[in-house]
């Protein structure tokens, strides 16, 4: 089974994204919870905080990992030996913005 990275801000972590992390622990060997430093974003909790918030939230998961994301996702997934990137949809517009996304770190790939 895949490794997959759910990256994301977390500013704070919410049942949606608890709902996401869950159903991906029963789909995926690994689940890495990839809290992202956005230095262009004042986020209302610093790094370390939602590192712990979102740990919390997920606690009883084993094949949970919460880790922080400095740099291109892309890099990321590829240090982490991951296949799929998990992102949420919360309204059909979101759709283009992921797809844009998903296409570009597909080019990057190496």
């Amino acid at each position: 089974m895949a490794t997959v990275v759910y990256p994301g801000s977390f500013d704070p972590i919410t049942n949606g994204h608890v709902d996401l992390i869950q159903r991906a622990a029963r789909l995926f060997a690994q689940v890495i919870v990839g809290v992202a430093r956005n230095i262009s974003k004042q986020p209302l909790f610093s790094l370390d905080e939602r590192l712990q918030l979102v740990s919390a939230a997920i606690g009883d998961l084993p094949n949970v990992r919460v880790m922080p994301i400095d740099g291109l996702l892309v890099d990321f997934v590829t240090g982490q030996r991951a296949q799929v990137i998990l992102r949420g949809l919360r309204a059909v517009s979101d759709f283009e913005y992921e797809f844009q996304l998903a296409t570009m770190n597909r080019h990057l790939r190496p």
